[in-house]
């Protein structure tokens, strides 16, 4: 899909780090894997229903 060589991945990191800080990176890192997991979960009909959403389904169904 897309070729990133080593300089351009370098100059990302380099701009992200500028953007973000040293603090905060990990932490935009963590949330853009989740973001990009749940995504995958999303796409391939793995994603589990809320469970709030169940018992208010059910509470429903009884009535």
């Amino acid at each position: 899909m897309f070729s990133f060589s080593m300089p351009e991945l370098v100059l990302i990191l380099v701009i992200a780090l500028v953007v973000f800080g040293p603090g905060k990176l990990p932490e935009v890192g963590k949330a853009l894997g989740r973001g990009i997991q749940e995504f995958k979960k999303a796409t391939t009909g793995e994603i589990k229903q809320d469970p709030i959403i169940k018992e208010e389904s059910k509470t429903e169904e009884k009535k």
